[in-house]
């Protein structure tokens, strides 16, 4: 009676987080034969629960198993995938929020290895000396490489004011350096420009000619709001062209990015969206752009670049709004859809769809695709900047010294480090030549 009953349950549950088909087949199954998989399926995996419930060695906390195998499912997908807990939850929403209690990190797994992937500029992390490519090796003296990002950020996690130290360990280095870090309420900026003055930004670089420079680091709900308010400050400056840097951008909330788009383009698509499951979603620019159509704008990306800046750079792309310059983007393109569960207490958040640009080519790069399918974004025809591992590493490097901005008044020397920026301000200055 016990197994029945547990049979049940743990069916229950997983029915209700994971509803598709669970065994493929050639052939699609009848009603009858799906129910009757469906049912051989749960019922294996209430025994391997039933065993480990019982048998173990130890006694087990039977919500954790319930939480884990959800969270194996999802992992089995893609990188994309993930359960979120009821203890987890609310870290998930503050981060969406792009305000929390934090050190300003992000990480992933990466070879049984976690990397850091974003450390947000000026956050407690970033001043502590955490950067980019760092691994993150332990956290308060525990190692930390054979767990979930999950599980680390609920170890980095804590009262507001309170010290944790990070074990990294830079790339090239093999000498762990350990990090007090204080933990602060996180509100970053995403829009920035070359350089801070007391009033703001500086958003022009310094050289012959006036040419605006805008960095996104990412979008969150106050991005198009800071961009807007770059493009009226820019406007009053009269550049020549616009650079706009999308590169380390690992993307963010969908609709900020559709938004910035929007105000480069005065009709058309921006980007579409399509799965098994889900509709097909267009969205089409509204009358009216914010940024001056006869400003030269060009988009800075590289191999960081991903998801929302990749439905920005491939939307201005597309419709020759600007020019593409750097390297080919990440190729993250798909679609997560946040599935409240157990009435609000926990959250799964699936993949369910993949962007199409206004193209309709597919921006997800797909474990099956090769470097010479289409993905992504690749920069306009003669304006590849490639760059070694070293060069990119380099860059890397001289981005994060300078707080990830071109310090006002030593533009040569930033630009002997940053080819593709040195790409732009070229094609800048050579626009201005032929008018």
């Amino acid at each position: 009676m016990r197994w029945a009953l547990k049979t049940v349950l743990v069916a229950a549950v997983l029915l209700q987080a994971f509803p598709q088909r669970l065994l493929g087949a050639d052939d699609p199954p009848t009603a009858a034969e799906r129910a009757r998989q469906d049912f051989e399926l749960m019922r294996l995996l209430a025994e391997a629960y039933e065993q480990v419930d019982t048998q173990y060695v130890r006694e087990v906390d039977r919500r954790r198993l319930v939480d884990a195998a959800i969270r194996g499912m999802l992992k089995e997908l893609d990188p994309y995938s993930t359960w979120i807990a009821p203890d987890e939850l609310g870290r998930f929403e503050q981060y969406l929020e792009q305000e929390f209690v934090g050190v300003g990190i992000q990480v992933q797994s990466a070879g049984g290895r976690l990397e850091i992937v974003t450390v947000l500029r000026d956050s407690p992390a970033w001043r502590a000396g955490v950067r980019q490519s760092d691994l993150l090796v332990e956290v308060n003296g525990t190692q930390v490489s054979m767990l979930s990002p999950a599980e680390v950020s609920k170890l980095i996690s804590g009262p507001l004011g309170r010290s944790v130290t990070l074990g990294v360990r830079h790339p090239g280095q093999e000498e762990v350096q350990r990090l007090d870090v204080m933990r602060e309420k996180i509100q970053m900026p995403t829009v920035t420009g070359v350089s801070r003055t007391d009033a703001g930004w500086n958003w022009l670089l310094d050289g012959a000619r006036p040419i605006a420079y805008v960095r996104m680091s990412h979008f969150s709900r106050v991005t198009t709001g800071e961009f807007r308010e770059a493009l009226r400050q820019v406007a009053e400056l009269k550049p020549v062209a616009l650079l706009v840097d999308l590169r380390a951008n690992p993307g963010g909330m969908m609709d900020t990015a559709i938004e910035v788009a929007d105000m480069f383009l005065e009709s058309g698509r921006i980007v579409s969206v399509n799965g098994r499951a889900v509709k097909e979603r267009v969205w089409e620019a509204k009358s009216g752009v914010e940024v001056p159509t006869d400003l030269p704008v060009a988009i800075l990306i590289d191999r960081q670049s991903a998801s929302a800046s990749e439905v920005l750079s491939a939307a201005l792309q597309d419709r020759e709004r600007a020019i593409v310059m750097g390297e080919r983007s990440f190729g993250k393109g798909s679609v997560q859809t946040v599935v409240r569960m157990e009435n609000g207490r926990s959250a799964m958040k699936l993949t369910t769809a993949g962007y199409l640009r206004p193209s309709g080519v597919n921006i997800h790069r797909y474990p099956e695709l090769k470097p010479e399918d289409a993905w992504g974004v690749t920069p306009t025809e003669g304006h590849v900047v490639s760059q070694t591992d070293e060069q990119f590493a380099v860059w890397m490097k001289q981005r994060d010294q300078q707080d990830g901005l071109v310090p006002s008044g030593d533009l040569a020397a930033v630009l002997s480090a940053d080819a593709v920026l040195r790409h732009a301000v070229e094609w800048a200055n050579g626009l201005q030549a032929v008018k």
